[in-house]
């Protein structure tokens, strides 16, 4: 697990192979994740665990996650940050 409190760590992992990814994650880590609760860093961090092919997915509507946690957390990031 990543530090909460580490951003470059946060940054780093947020780095994806897929550009649609990037443009959604960097800006939340940069604009949004500090405004976080303790409890949706975690979510946050879970979040980035997951697989590109899921993540790409779920934020461009195809699917959405089984998980209510992942599935609150990519909304609140589509809120978030408008492309």
């Amino acid at each position: 697990m990543i530090q909460l409190d580490n951003k470059a760590r946060l940054r780093w992992a947020c780095r994806r192979g897929m550009l649609e990814l990037d443009v959604l994650l960097m800006p939340f880590v940069e604009q949004g994740y500090d405004a976080l609760t303790e409890a949706d860093k975690y979510i946050f961090q879970r979040l980035l665990s997951q697989e590109d092919p899921e993540l790409f997915a779920w934020f461009m509507g195809h699917e959405t996650s089984s998980d209510s946690e992942l599935d609150y957390m990519v909304k609140l990031i589509l809120n978030r940050v408008r492309v």
